[in-house]
């Protein structure tokens, strides 16, 4: 059967990828489909850590407030002994939230919470995802791609204009391309499980003989719910018994006479941690994102972040070319994501490494507010000579106060799916495009910098200027003589 209903574009996989690139393309009016295999949407906690760069991500799609306010901060770690004492402390290097950075902190959202908040907000847009509806197989053109799903109701053939593989680590996607899945196995093998579990208090995260790969045992109180997550690294070989019996057994041979009792079991999976990064993010008109494009062990909590931003990089050069912006803008996406996936695939299995030793702790390095794209394409420097900020970086965000006495934050000016110009003094009204929002920041303008915290992030002289992308990097940073090069720039903007 042949589906009439056209849509530009199709994303195969609803997890945290599939359903940031559907709210970025629903907010800007693009025409897509998500479906996804599943009968029912993930129901486990494994993804749990939401990073300070995917909080900022969230705020601009409008989701942050409800996601912490259904999760929390993660709590201080116990390491237990075994003569019954222990000692409490950080797994992670705690900092204060400044103007620039107002989020510090990972959360702790156990997954199916993170996507069951994306669901509602991509159903305030009126759409949803089509579960139960798998990809069989796609052919692809220079117009577009042909797509033959299985549904409840029978096989359909759809039309698209660009398809998106957010199928995870087994993408169908991927196989069909042939693209190569390059990696390792990383030798570890382990248990995630959310349990109802008497006998620990849920203020802290419990560790068991951490270090030791065959005793190691931990269980993090899930916010906001009777649950812990189970952590723990079993046998390669072997079935493993993820039953409530099953893992009452295998915590009795761990941390024996705690008179801890699994009360129940939610969810369980186990699972071998491995490190892949596929060899291409793109053929053609065909994308890969997520999961499907790398595999990272949990270490550090890389892998659902990395995910989002790949979706949010994506969706609005998906946004811009199908409004008229050159084909070539889409290149960039592998361009930009590939290198940054595999730094990230680095960090997290050395962390891994670290925590086969007892000795993981995490730095700024997981937030992931430190990257950039500077060697993109996209990145342009137009100044007589070096700025404070430069392209490519994160646009840091910062207090401002209108011309009317309010309070504003750059943030604030930033959120949407438009781009942003910020003028250090009056901007030239010849820059004026549709999907460009200009702010000029001075005396007698309409936003003042009133301590001055702007001009020292930002460092702009009078007359530069610095432009915004859609996903808050920063895409040029220019002076009165590099705007000439602007018009020629102005072609990604839509």
């Amino acid at each position: 059967m042949k589906d009439p209903t056209p849509v530009d574009v199709l994303i195969c996989g609803a997890g945290a990828a599939g359903l940031t690139l559907a709210i970025d393309l629903a907010r800007r009016g693009v025409r897509f489909r998500l479906i996804d295999k599943l009968d029912q949407p993930f129901a486990g906690s494994r993804g749990k850590g939401i990073q300070p760069r995917t909080q900022e991500v969230f705020e601009d799609l409008g989701v942050i407030d409800r996601l912490t306010a259904m999760g929390g901060h993660y709590p201080a770690q116990r390491v237990h002994h075994a003569d019954g004492t222990w000692r409490d402390g950080q797994g992670l290097v705690v900092e204060a939230p400044s103007a620039g950075e107002p989020y510090r902190m990972p959360l702790l959202v156990p997954q199916n919470r993170t996507e069951a908040v994306l669901r509602a907000r991509l159903a305030a847009f009126g759409h949803a995802p089509d579960q139960a509806h798998e990809l069989v197989s796609f052919t692809q053109d220079a117009a577009g791609v042909e797509a033959t799903i299985r549904t409840p109701d029978g096989v359909e053939v759809r039309r698209c204009r660009y398809l998106i593989g957010a199928d995870g680590g087994r993408s169908t996607i991927r196989q069909a391309l042939k693209i190569d899945f390059a990696g390792r196995s990383l030798g570890v093998r382990a248990i995630v499980a959310d349990i109802q579990l008497d006998g620990l208090a849920r203020d802290v995260w419990h560790q068991f003989n951490p270090g030791d790969m065959q005793k190691h045992v931990s269980f993090c109180p899930l916010p906001q719910s009777d649950l812990f997550q189970l952590q723990a690294p079993v046998p390669t070989g072997g079935d493993v018994d993820l039953s409530p019996g099953g893992l009452q057994s295998f915590i009795d041979a761990r941390v024996p006479q705690t008179g801890l009792a699994v009360l129940g079991v939610a969810w369980a999976s186990a699972y071998s941690m491995s490190a892949w990064l596929a060899a291409r993010f793109r053929v053609g008109r065909v994308f890969l994102v997520g999961d499907a494009a790398h595999v990272h062990p949990p270490t550090g909590g890389q892998g659902l972040n990395t995910s989002v931003q790949d979706a949010y990089n994506l969706g609005w050069k998906l946004g811009a070319v199908l409004a008229g912006a050159p084909e070539t803008l889409l290149d960039t996406f592998e361009e930009e994501r590939r290198p940054i996936a595999g730094d990230m695939l680095r960090l997290a299995s050395d962390l891994l490494d670290a925590a086969k030793r007892g000795e993981m702790r995490r730095g700024r390095e997981v937030q992931q507010l430190d990257l950039g794209y500077g060697a993109s394409s996209l990145s342009l420097n137009a100044t007589a000579g070096p700025r404070a900020l430069r392209a490519g970086d994160r646009a840091p965000d910062l207090p401002l106060i209108g011309a009317g006495g309010q309070r504003r934050r750059l943030f604030d000016l930033l959120q949407g799916p438009h781009w942003t110009l910020i003028a250090s003094g009056p901007a030239p009204v010849s820059l004026a495009r549709k999907g460009l929002h200009i702010h000029e920041i001075g005396t007698g303008l309409a936003l003042r910098d009133p301590i001055g915290q702007f001009s020292a992030s930002y460092g702009l002289a009078d007359g530069d200027m610095v432009l915004i992308r859609p996903d808050g990097y920063v895409g040029a940073v220019m002076d009165a003589t590099g705007l000439a090069r602007f018009p020629a720039y102005s072609a990604w903007l839509r």
